[in-house]
């Protein structure tokens, strides 16, 4: 009677610690993305190349754009995506599920029905795994593969002055697909006034976000960004501190590409700037990350959107 009793403590245990493992793991997964928003058509493809952001920019992570290979959205803010294989899908489910019944059954004396009650449920979970694999494998449809492109058009530095001016360039990308994409991957004609307007939107946002000016980025970004951004502001405010970030300056910047959908227009630009960025305690304005003192440079991808002749707002942040 105590061995069995030990026995059923000892596979109770076991399986808690197993379930923990999963849910923690599928935790882990949810974390947040380096990029989120929306480059419309372009969402799921990679930027082209620049000066400024020469390595290969991974695509949007975080955004409610649909997939067009997939018929999907990547998930949105606090929405974690489903895990790949039989464990992250309906069997994963189910082998919870059926561990779930296990502890149950534990807790009420019948268990798993004895070590070998347990080899049986595992053959089980093996054969049904097995069949829901080979049923995936026989309907799953062939994907095409994510079209890449490009180089800039248009290059701007800031001078000794740290005012930055923008200058007409032509540097090409190479080994990006350029076929997939025209030649010229300024297909709309973005000029200075658009490049300085990007400029502009750079240290706007930083400040608007910096003051929790939530007025202030409605007008300066698209709602998804918007939602985005709240839920930032949201999380600090939680967790009782301030995010910070003055004497933005922008260093260097080139347009990776820009385009038109219908009756809108796109245009991404890679800026690399300097800035000084820290988090401060709510209540006591003690930094408790960043250095107030020093600044840090960032390299990151803005995309922008406006109705053919409108005024641009911020559709996209990436990571270079």
């Amino acid at each position: 009677m105590f061995a069995s009793r030990s026995f059923r403590l000892a596979s109770l245990f076991a399986s808690i610690a197993m379930v923990a493992s999963m849910a923690m793991v599928d935790q882990a997964e949810a974390r947040r993305g380096g990029s989120f928003g929306s480059r419309g058509t372009r969402t799921f493809q990679a930027p082209a190349p620049t000066n400024t952001a020469p390595m290969t920019t991974p695509p949007v992570q975080r955004t409610m754009t649909q997939n067009p290979q997939t018929g999907a959205t990547t998930p949105a803010a606090g929405v974690a995506q489903p895990r790949g294989g039989f464990f992250g899908g309906f069997g994963g489910a189910m082998l919870r599920g059926l561990m779930f019944g296990g502890l149950l059954g534990l807790l009420f004396g019948a268990g798993f029905g004895g070590f070998g009650g347990i080899l049986a449920m595992l053959f089980q979970v093996a054969i049904i795994g097995g069949l829901i694999y080979l049923a995936m494998r026989l309907f799953r449809s062939p994907q095409r593969r994510t079209a890449t492109a490009g180089g800039p058009d248009f290059a701007y530095e800031a001078p000794r002055d740290q005012t930055a001016r923008y200058n007409a360039g032509n540097a090409a990308g190479a080994g990006y697909g350029a076929s997939r994409r025209p030649a010229d991957t300024n297909e709309i004609g973005i000029g200075q006034a658009d490049l300085e307007a990007f400029e502009s939107m750079l240290t706007r946002v930083q400040a608007a976000f910096s003051q929790e000016n939530y007025a202030a980025l409605r007008t300066l970004t698209t709602p998804e960004m918007m939602s985005y951004l709240s839920e930032e502001l949201g999380n600090n405010a939680t967790n009782g501190v301030r995010n910070e970030v003055s004497d933005v300056t922008l260093l260097q910047g080139d347009l990776s590409e820009s385009w038109r959908e219908g009756r809108t227009d796109y245009a991404t630009a890679a800026m690399r700037y300097s800035s000084i960025d820290v988090t401060r305690d709510r209540v006591t304005g003690r930094v408790v990350e960043g250095d107030p003192d020093k600044a840090t440079e960032a390299t990151e991808l803005w995309t922008f959107t406006r109705p053919v002749g409108g005024t641009w707002l911020l559709s996209a942040i990436q990571e270079a």
